[in-house]
């Protein structure tokens, strides 16, 4: 129900939301570093890679200098070319050995001179290029080797693997990187592998020679965006918890005061769903009515009707409770208004007002609106005080009861005999009736001392030729008692109970003696 301190604990959007805006910036700012982050990896992979390529292209320079150099030689016996080739292989320190082929023979070589050895155009990748998984000499360590041939003879020379391992290692330290040339690849465990390299888990790229039959596969491992982002970014990330907690805390602190009392107040008086309940008062001897009280109630639009014990205190403490009083009237002069003829001439029409309502004069022009929708003399105005503030009496607040009076309109100090100040009101501003608070009334014909303080109160008003209402009269015997000792006005339970203005029009309509309603007004009150 509104304005409850308890609830039952649930998950709700309210309790959802600032735990989602909260996490919305800490997402956002995460996934822009984290875009950023495999951005610049990205580059770092692209940059690393290129520059192996380019390091892989100087040593194939070399091989490919020696391979040029021996190519005329090609075809002479190897004893002719033998000086020749190894001086190839001491002038580069790339260059492991070089090699001589005739007819598919490899027939000299830098390392044992004649030599005789099938050479198979196939295996070479644009028929230059081989990255090999050892020869006789060093099997399962890796060669690249190298091959340029005219017609039937050519040259063969050959680099170390372990040149290739350095690249990978020292330019890319924390690169995954693979060096690719044809269906063989060889990364930085050093072996060469058959097939096509697998792809990095993260910042994968591929960069291929434009000179040389080889391509370089690079980027990370799977770590290695979460390690960049804790080791370049910890004051960012900071940061944006931060952020993320005042971004939660205050769409929390928003929720709440949009869900606070006093908005919630707001909300409901700016769509109207205080609406105005009347308990009739009947007047002594006949027990006719007299007047009414108009009472507050809340119709909410989840919880039902709210009683005023829950929302009233809280208007009158937040000083809503001055533009709440200002629609109720307004309301039940709009309701009333069209079936005054329904009204006896001085009706009366109680209204509560709080020490809000005499701080200024703003009360005199609500009471003149409420008025001047009733023909002249139909309806009496009665402003009845409550005690929950205490009035003091300054000079604007005498000034404000001095003009109500002239206008015609009573004053009535409501639950006499309850408050602190009801005989210093008595004394300070000029009052017209007394109500009885029900409390006494309840106690007739029961508890001896409240019975007597109501007697008092009673005979108060007489010797200050006050009127006087008792509330709460329930029961017969109260009304009787209260009728025998010349108590002018009652209100309670006995007589009705406090209705919607639809029901207090039908039962004005009904009372003996009345202009009857309307037939075309009748389904509007039943409706209404």
């Amino acid at each position: 129900m509104p304005l409850t301190a308890k609830r039952p604990a649930r998950w709700s959007w309210r309790s959802l939301l600032p735990w989602v805006v909260g996490v919305l910036p800490l997402l956002c700012g995460l996934l822009v570093i984290r875009w950023q982050t495999e951005h610049d990896l990205r580059a770092s992979s692209q940059a690393t890679s290129q520059e192996v390529v380019r390091h892989i292209e100087q040593i194939l320079d070399s091989l490919s200098t020696a391979a040029n150099h021996l190519l005329p030689m090609a075809g002479q016996p190897c004893e002719r070319a033998q000086l020749a080739l190894r001086v190839e292989v001491t002038r580069n320190a790339f260059v492991r050995s070089t090699n001589l082929f005739e007819h598919d023979t490899l027939y000299c070589s830098s390392l044992f001179g004649d030599f005789d050895e099938p050479v198979d155009a196939q295996d070479y990748t644009d028929g230059h290029l081989w990255l090999m998984d050892g020869n006789s000499v060093t099997p399962g360590h890796p060669l690249l080797v190298y091959r340029v041939s005219e017609d039937s003879r050519g040259a063969i020379s050959t680099v170390d693997g372990s040149h290739l391992l350095t690249a990978l290692r020292l330019i890319g330290e924390d690169d995954v990187l693979r060096v690719q040339v044809g269906n063989h690849w060889m990364g930085a465990d050093g072996k060469v592998h058959q097939g096509t390299p697998p792809i990095a888990a993260s910042a994968a790229v591929t960069f291929a020679s434009t000179r040389y039959p080889f391509s370089v596969h690079g980027g990370y491992g799977a770590d290695k965006p979460g390690a960049v982002m804790r080791a370049r970014y910890p004051a960012l990330l900071s940061l944006l918890l931060v952020l993320g907690a005042i971004a939660g805390g205050a769409c929390r602190w928003q929720l709440r005061r949009a869900s606070s009392p006093r908005a919630e107040l707001d909300r409901a008086l700016e769509a109207n769903e205080f609406v105005p309940y009347f308990q009739p008062v009947v007047r002594d001897g006949d027990y006719h009515w007299a007047g009414i009280e108009v009472l507050m109630r809340w119709q909410h639009p989840r919880e039902g009707l709210v009683r005023p014990d829950l929302f009233i205190p809280y208007a009158e403490h937040s000083g809503q409770i001055v533009a709440m009083t200002r629609s109720l009237m307004l309301s039940t002069a709009q309701m009333l208004s069209p079936h005054a003829a329904l009204l006896e001439d001085g009706f009366h029409i109680g209204i509560n007002i709080t020490a809000d309502h005499c701080r200024d004069l703003t009360l005199l022009d609500d009471c003149q609106t409420f008025l001047q929708h009733f023909p002249p003399g139909r309806v009496v105005l009665t402003l009845e005080l409550t005690e929950r503030k205490l009035i003091e009496p300054t000079p604007v607040t005498l000034e404000l009861f001095e003009k109500l009076h002239a206008m015609g309109i009573m004053i009535a100090l409501d639950d006499f005999g309850t408050g602190q100040s009801s005989l210093n009101y008595l004394r300070q501003f000029k009052v017209d009736y007394l109500k009885i608070d029900q409390s006494f009334v309840a106690m007739i014909g029961g508890d001896a001392l409240s019975q007597h303080i109501l007697d008092t109160i009673i005979e108060l008003s007489a010797k200050l030729e006050l009127g006087i209402v008792a509330e709460g009269v329930e029961t017969e015997v109260q009304r009787d008692y209260l009728a025998h000792h010349g108590v002018d006005f009652q209100q309670g339970y006995l007589f009705a109970r406090p209705m919607p203005g639809n029901e207090l029009l039908l039962a004005l309509a009904a009372r003996p003696g009345s202009l009857r309603l309307p037939q075309d007004n009748a389904p509007e009150i039943m409706r209404g």
